[in-house]
């Protein structure tokens, strides 16, 4: 299944133009580190975004941006290479998908070949209220997490 996936986010990369592997849905994102237990997911998310809105379980965080003010984290390539493989299938994940965009590209410079953005993020996109959670996203996917 995981390379029915891949080839998928990889496919969906070309399309959209993308600098890195892949992009996954938040579902293609779980199935993936279900059926690979080499797989990896980075979210990229504020320490107060992990608090206050939730984390997915044994997820490895490291902010892309610190909160307030979403100063950049000047250590993230080094936390990154400290921390992941780069062998290693590693998916990134933010809010929305804008974030660990960034982190992929980044990523996919410093030599993760097998670097994957997830797409919609872990909240996705805003309705007219700007409401997330509610049209797409790894929670509205019900997928599992836990509040912070």
């Amino acid at each position: 299944m995981s390379q029915e996936i891949l080839q998928a986010a990889h496919k969906r990369a070309e399309q959209l133009g993308l600098p890195y592997a892949g992009a996954l849905t938040p579902q293609e994102a779980f199935d993936l580190l279900q059926s690979n237990p080499d797989a990896v997911l980075v979210d990229v998310r504020s320490q107060a975004e992990l608090d206050l809105v939730g984390r997915i379980p044994d997820a490895i965080s490291i902010q892309w941006a610190f909160y307030p003010g979403m100063v950049p984290n000047s250590e993230f390539s080094n936390q990154l290479q400290a921390a992941v493989d780069k062998n290693a299938p590693v998916i990134f994940m933010c809010r929305t998908g804008g974030r660990s965009h960034g982190a992929t590209s980044m990523a996919q410079q410093l030599g993760y070949h097998q670097a994957y953005n997830m797409l919609e993020g872990f909240e996705g996109e805003a309705n007219e209220l700007k409401q997330r959670t509610l049209i797409n996203g790894w929670k509205h996917a019900g997928l599992p997490w836990t509040n912070g």
